[in-house]
């Protein structure tokens, strides 16, 4: 009988651990989705059902929110996004708790903590996986549009006005980062 030993080396991010479990719970194939971004129907953090046929003819952000992260305090920007150009695109806020227990609390512990510390107007919603085999069928959507799941908490993706994906940006890329202004004021 023959031993193998495996080695595993994390390399300093959770990325490539969150890369590779997704892998293994998707089996590395792409899910596939139709529709439209305006057939969601979600609810929000007070419980308010959302239908997002609202938002036709709006440029959208939806970023995955988390209030115990080193990204948190991008609440800040979004929500300078949503005060500066509030006419321009809609800002969607989807806490999740998939990214090393990050987001423990309820709704309504989430609420309070954005409106607290962050003072934040912009649209949240109840909180949702974003990633995984229980992965909530918007961002399976948007996920099948880009290729691209979140990595961790903060990643953001740009739909415009007619409902097409225009971009992902991982957390790193700040909400008033240029890269995602420019696509919103046009």
């Amino acid at each position: 009988m023959r031993l193998i030993k495996v080695t595993i080396v994390i390399a300093g991010t959770m990325g490539l651990v969150a890369f590779l479990s997704s892998k293994l719970i998707s089996g590395g194939r792409p899910r596939q989705v139709s529709g439209s971004i305006y057939d969601f129907k979600m609810k929000a953090l007070d419980g308010q059902d959302i239908d997002f046929n609202q938002y036709r003819g709006k440029n959208l952000l939806i970023v995955n929110t988390a209030s115990k992260c080193g990204y948190t305090p991008q609440y800040a920007d979004l929500e300078k996004l949503h005060e500066q150009y509030g006419d321009k695109v809609v800002v969607l806020g989807f806490p999740a708790n998939n990214f090393l227990w990050q987001e423990p609390g309820s709704n309504e512990d989430i609420a309070s903590f954005c409106e607290r510390n962050y003072g934040v107007k912009f649209q949240m919603f109840e909180k949702i996986s974003v990633k995984g085999r229980d992965q909530h069928p918007l961002y399976q959507w948007l996920e099948a549009k880009t290729g691209k799941a979140p990595s961790w908490n903060f990643c953001k993706y740009v739909v415009d006005k007619n409902g097409e994906v225009k971009g992902f940006y991982g957390s790193k890329v700040n909400p008033l980062d240029d890269q995602i202004v420019s696509k919103i004021i046009q």
